[in-house]
């Protein structure tokens, strides 16, 4: 590795509680849950009847119709939310080097929509299969990042990482690794995902993941309450540029951040549930640590995993305690996720973008719904409960980890010049 300094130099969000940058975060200071009844599709009959959408979203605002009809949605949401971060960085596309400009993307699931929808429309038909010509491409969970780079005209490396919701924090910390290595000067990354839909709603209701607090869906993602009964699905994506540091100053770019370090781990306990002890998660965040060369008691902030369900908020609350020690009580925690809902493979990249925004503002977004202790955990933590706190951040930590074991750590600090 190099000692190239990454710093973040432009953001894009859609969310289920902003479709903007600026809607985003005006949502997550004050506190705004995203979670209302499904209007997709007719879930009356579903245990789960509600999610966080996005919502007053019209692709043709963005994309000419007839190319949007050949797109699955998750891939309209990386296409505006990447739109929006290019032109917040100032990058003139047209004057920078494509060759050295990557597109690094996350996704989960990638197009289950369109998969659906086509294979709904297969079993339906009374004649011969008929299948869209874009059914495939439309599918494919690469594809975003595909016409990411066509979009641009961006022609160096081009792929999409597949961590389940680890995905876009994986699809950053590759993106960190790929400037530092000098192999770009700057990549687009981040993620998207799309599936409040039949089957992801039914898929995850029969693994009883989903909550099902249908009389109050605004207050059904909970992280870290007693009576937390699992994590609301969401939908959006979160798009960020980060750049080689001489790049970003030789053409006076405004920087949010420096991303300091990385880590990757894996749990190797089970598929979906995680470790009880937190073993994985112990060990990215100790190598994320040791990445950035910084010390436990440097971390003010952790955005964490807390998807609000009843094994992994124990979980990743044991991991912190054991990493941090004392300094444990000295921390700000929170999840975003009790605003934003799970976006699966989106997940890293719109709660990277909230912990960037925390640092640059000195606010810390609350873990809303907060209305019972769980004795299970050490409430002399500060998980930052209800509303959103004022604090000098000197670098703050994401967390995001996924179906398969898979746990991804980003820190992000100060930028000093």
């Amino acid at each position: 590795m190099t000692s190239r300094r990454v710093v973040i130099t432009g953001l894009g969000a859609l969310t289920p509680i902003g479709n903007t940058l600026a809607e985003y975060w005006a949502g997550l200071t004050n506190g705004v849950s995203g979670a209302a009844p499904i209007t997709r599709f007719d879930a009356s009959s579903f245990k789960t009847q509600f999610a966080c959408e996005v919502k007053n979203f019209d692709v043709q605002n963005f994309i000419d119709r007839k190319e949007a009809r050949r797109m699955d949605p998750y891939t309209h949401y990386a296409l505006v939310t990447t739109d929006e971060a290019i032109k917040d960085s100032g990058i003139d596309v047209e004057k920078i080097n494509k060759d050295r400009v990557a597109v690094i993307w996350g996704s989960g699931i990638g197009g289950l929509t369109s998969f659906y929808k086509e294979v709904v429309d297969y079993v339906k038909s009374n004649g011969p299969p008929r299948f869209s010509p874009f059914f495939i491409p439309m599918m494919i969970a690469d594809i975003a990042s595909g016409h990411i780079s066509i979009r641009h005209g961006f022609r160096g490396a081009n792929y999409t990482t597949v961590s389940a919701c680890a995905s876009s924090n994986n699809a950053l910390a590759d993106a960190f690794f790929y400037i530092k290595a000098g192999k770009a000067d700057v990549v687009v990354t981040g993620g998207s995902e799309a599936c409040v839909n039949e089957p992801a709603m039914g898929g995850f209701n029969s693994m009883k993941a989903l909550s099902e607090r249908n009389d109050d869906p605004k207050t059904a993602s909970r992280p870290f309450d007693l009576h937390r009964d699992g994590f609301v699905l969401g939908e959006g994506s979160g798009a960020l540029i980060i750049e080689d540091y001489e790049h970003a100053k030789a053409r006076g770019a405004k920087i949010y951040a420096e991303v300091a370090g990385c880590g990757l781990s894996a749990d190797a306990y089970h598929i979906t549930a995680p470790h009880p002890e937190g073993l994985g998660v112990i060990t990215v965040m100790h190598t994320a640590l040791n990445d950035a060369g910084l010390n436990p008691s440097d971390i003010d902030y952790i955005n964490v995993h807390g998807t609000s369900t009843p094994l992994g908020d124990v979980a990743e609350t044991l991991a912190i305690q054991k990493v941090f020690g004392d300094h444990a009580y000295n921390l700000n925690i929170s999840s975003t996720k009790s605003m934003t809902g799970h976006l699966l493979g989106g997940a890293g990249a719109v709660e990277a973008i909230a912990t960037i925004m925390a640092l640059k503002e000195g606010i810390i977004p609350p873990t809303i719904n907060h209305f019972t202790d769980d004795p299970q955990l050490d409430n002399k933590l500060n998980f930052t409960f209800n509303t959103a706190q004022k604090r000098n951040i000197r670098a703050a930590l994401s967390n995001t980890f996924g179906f398969g074991g898979h746990n991804v750590t980003v820190i992000f600090k100060k930028f000093e010049d």
